[in-house]
């Protein structure tokens, strides 16, 4: 049995559109499924932990990141597989996993595609799937919010970038990586991947690998505010990684505190000032 996942809102609505069309598709194929609308924050979660409690084979969640995160989190642990149909207005996780942008084609490559095992995070007690992070992208991500009522992709992302340079003051961090690396310092950029991509696709993490055992980590020294625009190229290439004063680190486990520290999590904000990363290695079924 298939279970379906959508967020009404996602999208400006595309969700919802969409998520009748599948019902007509899958109604069509004689293939069984129950469908559901998500009703308020964490819903979906609630919603995938019943499916899966049911015995459903895969939960379809049709929506934006914040759904596949949500719904993700019900089945975290469970014998019912994820599947991916992106509707919302970045739709990062995807890009890594290779799921279609269609949703025709992404139907078709959840239901040709086996499940297989992924890792997912949890940072102190909170789920999540994809790139967590502090700093400068917590700050473009405030900005971008009220331009994704206007447009969809990298575009928002893009205006919370240059509103955030003319804003940004460096985070002071201590970093504790693994068990070996310990930094403190200011810095830019702390970025923590399971998944490579963000803000509607810039690669933040871009060697991360979604079945390794290891968040990838990206952290960048604070540098004047006139020099973060000669790093953005090299931010949306994906390539940031290589330049001074960037470091790349691989780890299961990391720490961070910082006072008043602001905490990005799957494009989700929280206050979390001490926040321990762990990576869940093999924890969630996808179909991917």
């Amino acid at each position: 049995m298939i279970e379906l996942i959508i967020n009404p809102t996602a999208g400006n609505g595309y969700a919802a559109q969409i998520g009748k069309e599948i019902e007509q598709l899958l109604t069509q194929r004689m293939i069984p499924y129950t469908s559901h609308l998500t009703e308020h924050p964490g819903h979906a979660t609630e919603l995938a932990r019943e499916a899966a409690a049911r015995g459903a084979s895969t939960v379809i969640s049709i929506g934006g990141d914040g759904t596949l995160t949500e719904t993700a989190a019900g089945l975290r642990g469970t014998s019912a597989a994820l599947g991916v149909i992106p509707a919302g207005t970045g739709n990062d996780f995807v890009k890594t996993i290779g799921t279609p942008r269609d949703w025709r084609a992404a139907l078709e490559f959840i239901l040709s595609h086996p499940a297989r095992p992924v890792d997912t995070g949890v940072a102190n007690d909170r789920f999540f799937l994809n790139v967590c992070g502090t700093g400068f992208d917590v700050m473009v991500l405030d900005y971008a919010e009220s331009a994704k009522k206007h447009a969809r992709g990298i575009w928002p992302y893009l205006y919370g970038v240059l509103r955030a340079i003319a804003a940004f003051k460096p985070i002071p961090m201590h970093i504790e990586i693994g068990s070996e690396t310990v930094l403190d310092g200011n810095y830019m950029i702390c970025s923590i991947g399971n998944g490579r991509y963000i803000g509607g696709g810039i690669p933040i993490t871009p060697l991360a690998d979604v079945i390794d055992g290891q968040f990838e980590l990206l952290v960048v020294d604070a540098v004047p505010r006139w020099r973060i625009p000669f790093y953005l190229p090299s931010l949306m290439m994906g390539t940031l990684y290589k330049r001074k004063p960037a470091h790349r680190y691989l780890a299961s486990r990391c720490v961070l505190s910082s006072p008043h520290m602001r905490m990005n999590l799957d494009g989700e904000i929280f206050p979390m000032p001490d926040t321990r990363f762990e990576c869940q290695s093999g924890s969630l079924l996808l179909h991917w």
